[in-house]
């Protein structure tokens, strides 16, 4: 009887039933899209983080920044030997970023606090190189030389008068970075912001072996090849890998072992960055407070701190689909809830003789409550139907769109990535992300709980309307 009589009254109830539905299949609708694109959102920022920390790093640490005035920075400085035979000079320098190292044994401490699930060591180094050569002048004489004033020229000075012509210098400058790698613990440090595309990643035999894994970006505009050979600092290195970044700019062109960076920039036993793994993300803060408490003269930092040097109008976006979105989507949601009680209590109002004749009947107020509660459920249902739908067809649309928004990365320090150190000065870099829009379970899910919530709020209102009515107040109404 139940459901015949809901049928019944569904059926020759369409438009108002419609209206309930589509009240509550907007508010629905707009919180899928709202979550979905928060969700990519997350997403892209999650992209952006990884290209700056690569994947598995929970935490870098770097020496602390020096005080202003407490040391000079180091100036690179080119020196060039003045032959005679010999017009073409080349020479380069390597630096180390930041130009501030931590002990190699830094590591170790670190990876024995307690929240630490592992530790590597890194060394970023840049390498200036400075190609090109000196042109001598040609002296060309007057010739009036040595006609006026005496012997020896013009004037009586003993010099011929003329003038040197040509001359000068031309020189090219080429800059890049390498990484120095840890190549036994391969999980952690910058290489796994990139995947290997061309031939292999490092042995855990090769610490100290003459084997390069090179940036694909800075492959191509090198004409660097698998198989072959790049030089860094005289040194040539076989490439046995090429790796392409997942997200962004790679950490480095060019990846060697950690003990061989540390030899060509004659730092042996220091790294610039400790790469940091935690045994659990909900961890991370008290990680980072005991290595600052317990490993003097460090800066930690973490992908949260990088997150926040994220600036763009992924930020922007980030910012309003958080705030603004939510809040909208909210106050939709409510005022469908409010909209569709009210509509509710207002039919129940119009079937007054319709209640009241069935009281009249024998029906008792808990069920006509219950039918007015299960014709609202029902409306509840469809609105989460039609707003779920409409609620992934406009979350496909911003993925088949695929807006474009920029991420601009810099850090405190200037640094572009974690492992830059304090004291480095990377150009802040802008990535471009497309954004998309999943829709996730958890997100149907939501939907779902929301239009049973929906209807019931609109049969709490009807029901509690519907409790109220006699059987006289049908009798008074009958024509």
């Amino acid at each position: 009887m139940f459901f015949t009589y809901l049928r019944r009254e569904l059926r020759r109830r369409r438009k108002a039933a419609l209206v309930v539905a589509s009240g509550l299949a907007l508010g629905i609708a707009l919180v899928i899209v709202v979550s979905s694109v928060s969700s990519g959102m997350s997403k892209a920022q999650d992209k952006v983080l990884q290209s700056l920390y690569g994947l598995g790093t929970d935490m870098t640490v770097t020496k602390a920044a020096a005080a202003p005035g407490a040391g000079g920075t180091e100036r690179p400085r080119f020196e060039f030997d003045a032959k005679d035979d010999e017009e073409t000079q080349s020479t380069d320098r390597v630096m180390v970023q930041g130009f501030q190292t931590l002990a190699a044994s830094t590591v170790t401490e670190v990876g024995g606090q307690d929240g630490v699930a592992d530790a590597a060591g890194g060394l970023s180094l840049t390498v200036m190189k400075v190609d090109g050569q000196f042109r001598r002048g040609e002296f060309t004489q007057d010739e009036s030389s040595g006609q006026d004033g005496g012997p020896g020229g013009r004037g009586g000075t003993g010099r011929p008068e003329g003038e040197v012509q040509g001359g000068g210098a031309s020189f090219d400058v080429d800059s890049f970075t390498v990484s120095g790698t840890d190549v036994t613990r391969q999980d952690l440090g910058p290489l796994t912001s990139s995947g290997i595309t061309s031939g292999r990643t490092f042995e855990a035999t090769e610490t100290d072996a003459k084997v390069a894994v090179v940036d694909s970006a800075y492959a191509g505009e090198k004409e660097l090849a698998l198989g072959g050979k790049v030089t860094v600092s005289g040194t040539g290195y076989e490439i046995v890998g090429i790796a392409t970044a997942d997200s962004g700019d790679a950490a480095a062109d060019v990846y060697i072992p950690l003990k061989q960076a540390q030899t060509l920039a004659g730092t042996e036993d220091e790294v610039t960055t400790v790469y940091v793994k935690a045994t659990d993300s909900q961890r991370i803060d008290a990680v980072k407070a005991a290595i600052r408490k317990n490993v003097p003269g460090t800066t930690v930092t973490t992908s949260a701190d990088l997150a926040d040097t994220v600036s763009g109008s992924l930020s922007t976006a980030s910012d309003l689909a958080a705030g603004v979105g939510t809040w909208l989507s909210a106050a939709v949601l409510i005022a469908a809830f409010l909209v569709a009680g009210l509509l509710t209590s207002s039919a129940v109002s119009r079937r007054v003789r319709e209640f009241g004749t069935l009281k009249a009947l024998g029906w008792k107020s808990g069920r006509v409550t219950r039918q007015v509660i299960g014709e609202a459920l029902v409306n509840g249902l469809i609105g989460g139907a039609l707003g779920i739908a409409a609620g992934v067809a406009g979350a496909y649309a911003v993925t088949a769109v695929s807006p474009t928004l920029t991420a601009q990365l810099g850090s405190p320090g200037g640094g572009g990535r974690m492992g830059g150190g304090p004291g480095s000065r990377t150009a802040a870099r802008t990535l471009d992300i497309a954004l998309t829009a999943p829709v996730s379970l958890s997100t149907v899910l939501i939907a779902v709980g929301l239009a049973v919530a929906g209807g019931l709020v609109a049969g709490g209102f009807g029901g509690w309307r519907a409790s109220r009515l006699r059987p006289a107040d049908a009798l008074r109404r009958v024509a």
